[in-house]
């Protein structure tokens, strides 16, 4: 055990595990960036069409889900935060129904915007025999036109003055929403308020969010942005990778996913791998949402990095046990955390 372990593990020895998620109910979170409406239609499948090779589902279901930044505002709310989602999405349907489930979760929508010049995202999965046969997505992914851009940061503004948050959560999807503007004065904002930054970027604006705390790529994403062409996997590489993102971002901490492997993370001089726990993976759509909510929140209660990426880990492994995005349970992830960590 290394002395950074001994040290962990005294802390774990020092800290009931269920006072920090108690701790969660007075963190106040807002989630910026794009959200979408995630439709299932669930049927059977019995035969092939007859107007072409492809199977026929019959209908019997429909769900709507939230997705994107709305999934990760979802995961804060079921792990008894304050959720409030500061987004933009269009005037139409789509644009309504996912307000009506937002109020319907408790994630307060004071400050999520509608525009004429948008299209509420909408990716509308078909589902049978237990797996998706098919998607179609509806959206526009260009950029905010600048009248929306400053109605964004000016809800941004209004929603630090009037909450006080601990943390806000960029969520990014390359739908447009976080344009570098947008996310340039956001930073700014929160620096200026002492309020905890994390990031779940996209390749887009990859080196935009200069001066975040909490760097949260997968691997895919980090190899791209750095044009890192090895297929291996090891602590030497991500610890070089950290380095070469701090010198182009200047962020607190690096928080790298990596898939059935774990995660990596890196704050000064302490950080590492961890191994994924051995799980029944049903899908893996969502649990990076999951994985950002959570870290998010225990590093605001603990500003412990080791923490924050051992529970992110157990809770991303959880949630894709799940067909489709579906929030962390936090009953269950307690129970999981006290089993695997204490």
């Amino acid at each position: 055990m290394t002395g950074s372990d001994h040290l962990f593990q005294i802390f774990l020895n020092m800290t009931d595990i269920a006072e920090i998620f108690q701790s969660f109910t007075h963190i106040k979170a807002g989630i910026i960036g794009d959200v979408m409406l995630d439709t299932y239609l669930w049927g059977r499948v019995e035969r092939i069409s007859p107007e072409a090779p492809v199977p026929v589902v019959a209908i019997n279901k429909k769900e709507y889900r939230l997705g994107g930044a709305g999934n990760v505002a979802l995961n804060i709310c079921s792990l008894g935060a304050k959720a409030t989602i500061i987004s933009v999405t269009g005037s139409d349907e789509d644009g309504n129904t996912l307000q009506k489930i937002f109020s319907e979760e408790g994630i307060d929508t004071a400050y999520l915007l509608q525009s004429d010049r948008r299209v509420t995202t909408n990716k509308i999965r078909v589902i049978g025999r237990n797996q998706q046969m098919m998607r179609l997505d509806q959206e526009i992914t260009g950029n905010l036109e600048d009248t929306d851009e400053n109605r964004l940061v000016r809800a941004v503004e209004d929603f630090i003055a009037n909450e006080k948050p601990q943390v806000i959560i960029l969520e990014d999807y390359n739908k447009g929403v976080l344009t570098s503007t947008v996310i340039q004065r956001v930073i700014a904002l929160c620096r200026r308020n002492g309020i905890i930054t994390a990031v779940d970027p996209k390749r887009e604006n990859f080196f935009a969010y200069k001066e975040v705390d909490i760097f949260k790529p997968n691997l895919k994403e980090v190899k791209e942005g750095l044009n890192v062409l090895t297929n291996e996997v090891n602590e030497q590489l991500l610890e070089d990778i950290h380095t070469a993102l701090s010198a182009k971002l200047n962020h607190r901490l690096s928080f790298i996913t990596l898939s059935e492997k774990g995660v990596f993370y890196r704050q000064k001089d302490t950080g590492g791998i961890i191994p994924s726990h051995l799980r029944n993976i049903a899908d893996v759509s969502g649990a990076g949402d999951t994985v950002i909510a959570v870290a998010s929140l225990v590093y605001a209660a603990t500003h412990n990095v080791k923490l924050m990426a051992e529970i992110a880990n157990i809770a991303g492994g959880l949630v894709c046990e799940i067909v489709g995005t579906a929030a962390i349970n936090k009953e269950v992830l307690l129970k999981e955390c006290r089993r695997l960590l204490v």
